[in-house]
């Protein structure tokens, strides 16, 4: 998953919101041809991606290598920013879709942002606390008096340790905290400078599976059904070019769904769509993670289409927007001081932009 900023960043962008940004980036591919595809005016659409080329954004890579999205009508760019700048510029209507967590979305609009969480990608919440097996930490009540690593006090990996310690009746005091500024918490739990660690569900537990580390992990879905990473628009691009982005979701959609079926489909257009992903002979980084080999993506990528499941996906296909579950949401950010001026999920989600039926 995406590394984050930390969220007062959002306060600071509120005043930019106005203004025009003319927005740089890496563009990672644009639509390409294909068979029966629209041959009047596209309508162009700039996606914002996570800030680092993955595998786990391969039904973007699937839908506009088959060419789903120009048949569709569309002439699709994708960047790679940072998550919270993803939020901004997608509220400016700079970017016109972005990627982001509902838990940035929340305080987001809270503070005046104005985005819209249109479809959901991860119906699991991704962001989990994972701890070798041999540790003893099989639930939530066993991190009492444990060392835990995570990147800082702040974005999704926090608010889910919260919420995860809360269901055993703790608090961040009842565990010794160990920020890693550099995301290095991984490697941290491999070689025991740290009891557990947060991180994503497709991420650190495969690399140390693949190194031979079984592992055991706690997910907050049971606790609270937080609002995982989806695809968001601004309020302006959604008057704008609401057809359009229509249109992308659903073809997004069918990717994902094409890849849920056959997962090597989704790993052949990432690999084809960032090479680097499988470069020849690459060593690992020092970082505690395997060689990114074809065996390595297709691991993280398997469990990237877990993750897409959840109690909504579940009975109304993927793309599904759990509101019980967003509702919740607001009230335990609140609590935890991450929602400044109320909102209502009405303010937060538009479920009009998924395919009908």
């Amino acid at each position: 998953m995406t590394r984050r900023r930390t969220v007062p960043v959002l306060v600071r962008a509120i005043a930019a919101i106005a203004l025009a940004t003319a927005v740089g980036g890496c563009a990672v591919g644009s639509s390409s041809g294909s068979p029966g595809a629209s041959t009047g005016p596209r309508t162009a659409l700039t996606v914002g991606l996570g800030y680092i080329p993955s595998v786990q954004f391969a039904p973007f890579y699937l839908a506009d290598r088959a060419g789903y999205y120009k048949a569709a009508g569309l002439d699709v760019t994708f960047q790679n920013k940072i998550e919270t700048d993803l939020v901004v510029l997608v509220g400016q209507g700079s970017i016109d879709i972005g990627v982001a967590d509902g838990t940035d979305v929340i305080p987001a609009v809270s503070q005046g942002i104005p985005v819209r969480y249109i479809a959901t990608l991860y119906g699991t919440y991704p962001s989990i606390v994972f701890a070798k097996s041999t540790s003893g930490i099989k639930t939530a009540g066993d991190l009492r008096g444990k060392k835990i690593g995570i990147p800082g006090r702040y974005g999704s990996s926090w608010i889910m340790l919260q919420a995860l310690l809360g269901s055993a009746g703790l608090k961040p005091g009842d565990v010794t905290i160990q920020e890693y500024p550099d995301f290095g918490q991984g490697i941290a739990v491999q070689q025991g400078a740290v009891d557990a660690a947060t991180g994503f569900a497709n991420n650190e537990p495969i690399q140390l599976q693949l190194a031979g580390i079984e592992t055991t992990v706690l997910h907050v879905d049971p606790v609270i059904a937080l609002p995982g990473p989806g695809l968001i628009a601004g309020v302006s691009t959604l008057d704008a070019k609401h057809a359009a982005v229509a249109a992308f979701v659903a073809a997004t959609l069918r990717a994902m769904n094409e890849i849920k079926t056959d997962p090597t489909k989704g790993l052949d257009a990432a690999i084809a769509a960032v090479p680097e992903l499988v470069p020849g002979g690459a060593a690992a980084s020092g970082r505690g993670e395997v060689p990114p080999t074809r065996a390595t993506q297709m691991a993280i990528l398997a469990a990237t289409i877990a993750a897409w499941s959840g109690s909504a996906t579940a009975t109304k296909g993927l793309g599904a927007i759990d509101t019980d579950g967003w509702a919740k949401s607001i009230t335990f950010m609140t609590t935890l001081g991450l929602v400044p001026n109320p909102v209502k999920v009405t303010d937060l989600v538009r479920e009009d932009l998924l395919p009908a039926g």
